[in-house]
């Protein structure tokens, strides 16, 4: 991240913008950084005004305490107004929840794109599955149990028992545990778990919610919701994509829906 700008709290945002044309702000989801998005907006950069940022606790931005999800909204509003005033948002899984949350705040926004935010309305475990989640993560990271943390993330995530073993004996694990205590803040971003029904009735501008074709069917199925939520709401469904969806396939059905 080659720039920075202050959030309303004091907290340093570091941010990137590459391209020219209308903003397009992209917020990643749990455990990642601006570079995760970064070459999605590459893919944009030819048509769109690109902005990527740390989300803060992450990267290169600062961690100012108490967190609060409103404090994200603000970072966000800060980008707006580095962008000029407005922009359209783009969130990847829990980053769409915050997105949605941006726009029903109120925040300058033109339009809303989500992917696959991970609302738990159709997932096998359900509501009691992320309330256990959600004291189990709390207790871990209280006793600083980072390790921990990241691991029961990524079995909610779906993954097997032994591919987490592999990973925690990767490079990589270090880095994990480095921005653990920011799963706590997306998990607040996912409030309940359930799709914000009454929030997103509140979002006045047009919102695409995309899924993958080869993602599981409950992510499918709360993708779809928040679209039926949103009063100009629209789904896509791309084939063949998963929860890591590919640059190039997703970004020209966001160039087009921003466009507009």
């Amino acid at each position: 991240m080659d720039k920075q700008t202050i959030s309303r709290d004091g907290t340093p945002i570091a941010y990137q913008r590459i391209g020219q044309g209308p903003a397009v702000v992209l917020v990643s989801g749990a455990m990642s950084t601006g570079a995760t998005v970064a070459p999605l907006a590459a893919q944009l950069s030819d048509r769109f005004s690109a902005i990527v940022y740390d989300r803060r606790g992450r990267g290169q931005s600062g961690d100012t305490q108490p967190y609060a999800v409103a404090r994200e909204v603000e970072d966000l509003a800060a980008l707006i107004e580095v962008a000029g005033g407005e922009a359209a948002l783009y969130g990847v899984s829990s980053g769409g929840a915050l997105v949605l949350e941006a726009a029903a705040s109120g925040l300058s926004v033109r339009r809303v794109a989500v992917y696959e935010p991970p609302y738990a309305d159709y997932s096998p475990g359900g509501e009691l599955e992320r309330a256990e989640y959600t004291v189990n993560l709390s207790e871990a990271l209280e006793q600083g149990r980072r390790g921990d943390a990241v691991e029961l993330f990524l079995r909610l995530t779906g993954l097997a028992p032994e591919v987490i073993a592999t990973a925690r004996q990767s490079p990589m694990w270090a880095d994990m545990e480095a921005i653990a205590p920011t799963l706590a803040y997306d998990n607040a971003v996912m409030g309940d778990g359930l799709v914000p029904r009454r929030r997103l009735a509140s979002v006045t501008v047009p919102v695409l919610a995309v899924a993958g074709g080869a993602s599981p069917e409950w992510l499918r199925r709360a993708t779809e919701a928040v679209a039926d939520a949103a009063p100009q709401g629209a789904y896509r469904v791309l084939k063949d994509q998963n929860h890591v969806v590919e640059p190039q396939v997703l970004a020209p059905v966001l160039a087009e829906f921003f466009a507009r």
